[in-house]
């Protein structure tokens, strides 16, 4: 076989992936989009199979502020980081998924759970702890209610257990966490998602403006994949308008016959969630060769 020599890259994009919560997902999510990516257990410089990215993990809290300064021209990290930093920068794609899912997280306001505070007004002089103070701050001032607001370094969740401060500004995804420390939820602040952010600079280049839009359809792409499959099955023309009726599709179901057969190949993409009663009611309707597979991305 002749092998080909790759072709020089035309530039380079500086890029910022976040360490810590999001790392995996996000790990995951680029190897989904065709981008492998090895990350040295004591290297902040990860390898990557593309010789027009240059890659740098770093903490979610900072890459917004390495983006704006221009120390990296693009990076992934969340809304709240952006927010809480007022970085200077263009959100290129907003990808929404957080720590172990493809979901948006919430910063919420939560007070003990057998307490009497039921609403924001009621902690007017009160101290509030987070990780996330210049945000929290410009929330409650916009509330008209004041209150003393401390950085929280982790385990915010205790700070009220132990009476350290009377209310807490924390993330939360399903909000299991804050009620098993016996806090109750009584406001909403922010809610966040993971985003493709860069600096102006970067996006006035040809080179790296095409190359974050390549990242950012194709980071989409995958997401847009998850919890989906792809199934196909072969059906008799008769029943195909059965089977069809039972199939959700982007548009419509994709239907080809085979070759010198009144049978027909049928092809749709459904939610993974959705396939375990959804066979059973296909093979009642006179499908037959139900083929499931996974799906990367979808575009």
């Amino acid at each position: 076989m002749t092998s080909f020599p790759e072709a020089p890259p035309r530039g380079i994009l500086k890029l910022g992936i976040p360490k810590g919560s999001l790392e995996q997902y996000t790990l995951e999510l680029f190897a989904r989009s065709g981008w492998g990516i090895t990350v040295g257990s004591r290297s902040y410089f990860p390898n990557v199979n593309d010789p027009e990215l240059s890659l740098t993990i770093s903490r979610a809290q900072e890459i917004s502020r390495y983006v704006a300064d221009g120390v990296i021209d693009a990076g992934i990290t969340g809304r709240d980081w952006r927010l809480e930093n007022e970085s200077d920068v263009e959100v290129v794609r907003e990808l929404v998924y957080s720590k172990s899912s493809a979901k948006p997280c919430r910063w919420v306001l939560a007070v003990p759970g057998d307490g009497p505070v039921k609403s924001v007004s009621q902690l007017q002089g009160k101290t509030v702890a987070t990780e996330l103070p210049g945000v929290t701050r410009r929330w409650f001032a916009a509330k008209g209610v004041d209150v003393k607001v401390e950085f929280s370094w982790g385990a915010t969740e205790a700070k009220v257990v132990s009476g350290l401060a009377d209310a807490i500004v924390e993330v939360t995804e399903t909000g299991s966490t804050i009620k098993a420390h016996g806090l109750r939820i009584i406001d909403e602040v922010l809610v966040t998602a993971t985003e493709l952010m860069a600096n102006r600079e970067a996006l006035g280049d040809p080179f790296k403006k095409a190359k974050l839009e390549q990242i950012s359809l194709l980071l989409s792409a995958a997401l847009a994949a998850d919890g989906m499959v792809g199934i196909k099955m072969n059906v008799r023309e008769s029943d195909a308008d059965a089977v069809v009726e039972l199939l959700p599709s982007l548009r419509a179901p994709t239907v080809a016959h085979l070759f010198r057969t009144d049978w027909l190949s049928v092809e749709t993409v459904v939610s993974k969630s959705a396939v375990r009663d959804l066979i059973p009611r296909l093979l009642a309707c006179g499908a037959e060769g139900i083929i499931e597979y996974p799906l990367n991305k979808i575009i």
